[in-house]
């Protein structure tokens, strides 16, 4: 039979199915050839750690190096401001009197001034690391112990210690003060549980009503039985009186601040959310009633030594967290260097503005944090907007 000069043979026309077979045969050749060259046999594969990425590839490993280049500047810049907060003041302590053999100025800078360069890196670094810890455990970036009701706790068993046994020690005074924070910080966290948060901005707002009402029912029994000035005191953060042998139990603080960073991973993991955390096999339960006593001693040990330091523990985590991101344990040594840096730089600022007179370091920090804070409040506003 003759065909026509358009119509191809039979075999002519299994050409183009027989061209894709062929295509993706090669194409299973060269996947197979490719598994072969990046998956070498299980006898001879070696296993490749994360350390020996290719450089360039957006390993993890550059920006740890850079976080690690600005560790030293930073502690340098911390030694820097806790020497001039050491040697600023209105009496006379100079490098030159001291290396003369000055009695007086060796006296006072045994008695006074190096006490209270120690009072302000501890209150730096515990305030600022109990600060993580709550944000943490209340999944919330604008809280901390001064914004969530347990400073205010605190200031009520204080007030109950000194109107029951005001012969208390030291030591009884802090425990009693740190078992009222943890009941407030445990009423705050039940009320967290029973409202709806629709926004991140309602967690402070109920933070700051429940201490308020705190703060009001202990101004009121202060004012009954004589004791407003107390209350005022406890209330703005003063070191100007901190002499050696009256912050050392600011020790305590710091040794709680270390215990945080041996936690670091288990509160990171509790930060994403009870089901998170059980789902991998940690004991939420244990952690949180672990940070919310730790949060408590801290905020008991501070209030009872120097007073309230607003903010503090608010501000140093959200620039940290911007830094060197979420994690715990890389952001507690940043969060206790910077929040020791700032305190002595609020220290050096309240000695100098209006100098020979000193303004109390609670107002400067009050002033300052209350201006970052509210600066984080429109920037999260506007990002859940």
């Amino acid at each position: 039979m003759e065909r026509g000069p358009g119509r191809l043979p039979r075999r002519r026309r299994l050409v183009p199915g027989r061209r894709r077979h062929h295509r993706h045969e090669r194409d299973g050749q060269q996947r197979d050839r490719g598994d072969r060259v990046l998956t070498p046999p299980p006898s001879t594969a070696t296993p490749v750690r994360p350390a020996q990425a290719v450089p360039g590839s957006g390993a993890s490993g550059a920006p740890a190096r850079r976080r690690s280049r600005w560790l030293l500047p930073a502690v340098l810049a911390v030694v820097a401001l806790a020497v001039l907060s050491t040697f600023v003041g209105v009496a006379s302590v100079t490098p030159a009197a001291l290396l003369r053999g000055d009695a007086d100025a060796w006296q006072l800078l045994a008695v006074s001034r190096l006490p209270r360069t120690a009072a302000l890196i501890l209150v730096g670094v515990s305030l600022a690391v109990a600060g993580l810890v709550m944000q943490l455990l209340v999944r919330n970036r604008f809280v901390d112990p001064s914004t969530s009701g347990a400073v205010d706790a605190s200031m009520l068993g204080l007030l109950a210690v000194m109107i029951v046994a005001p012969g208390m020690p030291v030591i009884g005074k802090m425990l009693v003060a740190a078992l009222f924070a943890l009941a407030g910080t445990g009423l705050f966290l039940l009320l967290l549980s029973r409202m709806p948060l629709r926004s991140p901005i309602t967690v402070p707002l109920v933070g700051i009503t429940f201490g308020g009402v705190l703060g009001a029912a202990g101004s009121f029994v202060a004012y009954e039985q004589d004791l407003i000035q107390s209350m005022l005191a406890w209330r703005t953060a003063d070191f100007s009186g901190l002499l050696a042998g009256r912050y050392e139990l600011l020790w305590v603080a710091a040794a709680l601040a270390v215990v945080v960073w041996f936690l670091a991973d288990r509160l990171t993991i509790a930060g994403l959310g009870q089901d998170a955390a059980t789902g991998l096999g940690l004991s939420y339960r244990t952690v949180m009633i672990t940070g919310m006593v730790v949060v408590s001693l801290i905020s008991a040990t501070v209030t009872a030594t120097v007073g309230d330091v607003p903010f503090l523990g608010l501000i140093v985590p959200n620039v940290v967290s911007l830094l060197v991101g979420d994690h715990a344990r890389r952001s507690v040594p940043w969060v206790a260097l910077l929040g020791a840096g700032f305190l002595l730089l609020c220290d050096v600022i309240g000695r100098l503005v209006r100098y020979p007179y000193e303004v109390p370091l609670g107002v400067v920090v009050g002033v300052l944090g209350s201006a970052a804070f509210l600066y984080l409040l429109v920037k999260g506003s506007r990002r859940v907007g």
